[in-house]
This record gives structure tokens, C-alpha cells and sequence, in this order.
């Protein structure tokens, strides 16, 4: 599968013909909405670990030097918070342009703090497309991360970012937040 995954998202008509949608963000979408939305909720995806294993060649890294963002992996029993936007379907024009570096769009169920629950969308890059990286050990993603950066800033920015937005939620992830530890470590053993 190529990088660019617009035209392949343009054809998913699973939501065609409503109104509004709810879109799950588990990774920048969390605390990045550049988009218009109805309605904002914290929100939970089941069977699904927030993992970076995804290469950024557009946003965070280049194309000859990727960096590390967000995808999800399939676990069966996990809870992945993020935040949940409901839109209109006019918004995925600017949703399947900001995530085409191999995310494809994938029908869920997501889940509220309050009980309810609503059918959705979230964006998941498969290790079947060509961005893919796949597993690291967190150190190694550490490194990874502390050495690159893209057109959407060093990829450091966008860990760190998470991190805080997942802190604010009240939300603990031990993956990003051992990726975290390991970027904190890095950077205080270089030289000032």
C-alpha cells in the first residue's frame, strides 16, 4: 500500500449518507482538533494499544528520515482513551489529508465516561502500509524520537505534547509514558 492513503479513504462509505460522526483521536487528534467539530468528549475505544509504531514521513520526520508517531495495534481487553469529535462528513477532506501517511479509516464502537456509546470512525495505519516501522523497545523509540523532525516540528513535540494531554485527561498510558521516561533520560544526559 502506498504512503498516500487519501483516494483509498475517500471511498469508505460505512457513514455515507449521515449527518454528523463521532471520530475517535487517540494521538495528536487528542489535543490538536485544527478542524471544526460539534461536540468534544473524552472517550474510550476497546481491544486497541496506542503504539509507535507508525513512520511519520510527512508531519514529524521527512521521507528519507521518518519519525515515530502513534498507531493502534489490536489487544484484546485494552482500553485506549483518547477524545471523541462528532463532525460532519465534510471534515474528512481535511482529516484524509492530515492523516494519509498510511491511515486508513476503520468503523468502532467508542465509548463515553458517561456509559453512552456511539458507532464512529478512527484512523488506524496497518503494518500492511508502506509507512510502517513496527515494534522498538521503548528506549529505541526514545532515540528515535529525540532525532527527528518534519514540516510539523521535532518529533519530540509531538511525544511530549501527548503526554501532557493524556496527564491532563487524567489517563495513564505505559507505553507513551515510558517512551516519555526514556526521552527525559536521553535529553539529560546530553551535553548542555
Amino acid at each position: 500500500m502506498s504512503h498516500d492513503t487519501i483516494a483509498l479513504n475517500q471511498r469508505m462509505n460505512r457513514f455515507g449518507g449521515h449527518a454528523q460522526v463521532w471520530l475517535f483521536g487517540y494521538g495528536s487528534l487528542i489535543y490538536k482538533a485544527d478542524f471544526p467539530y460539534i461536540e468534544r468528549r473524552q472517550a474510550r475505544i476497546r481491544d486497541w494499544s496506542r503504539r509507535f509504531w507508525q513512520g511519520s514521513h510527512d508531519h514529524r520526520g521527512t521521507p528519507d528520515a521518518p519519525g515515530r508517531v502513534l498507531t493502534l495495534v489490536p489487544d484484546p481487553g485494552a482500553l485506549c482513551a483518547g477524545m471523541a469529535y462528532l463532525i460532519t462528513p465534510e471534515v474528512f477532506a481535511h482529516l484524509d489529508h492530515r492523516e494519509k501517511n498510511g491511515y486508513l479509516r476503520h468503523a468502532t464502537t467508542i465509548e463515553f465516561d458517561d456509559c453512552d456509546r456511539a458507532e464512529g470512525l478512527v484512523y488506524i495505519a496497518a503494518r500492511t502500509n508502506a509507512a510502517w516501522l513496527g515494534p522498538a523497545s521503548e528506549a529505541e523509540i526514545a532515540h528515535h524520537i529525540a532525532t527527528s523532525e518534519g514540516p510539523s516540528g521535532p518529533n519530540r513535540d509531538y511525544l511530549t505534547h501527548l503526554a501532557e494531554a493524556l496527564r491532563a485527561l487524567g489517563e495513564h498510558d505505559a507505553h507513551v509514558f515510558a517512551v516519555e521516561k526514556h526521552l527525559n533520560a536521553l535529553d539529560r544526559r546530553e551535553p548542555g
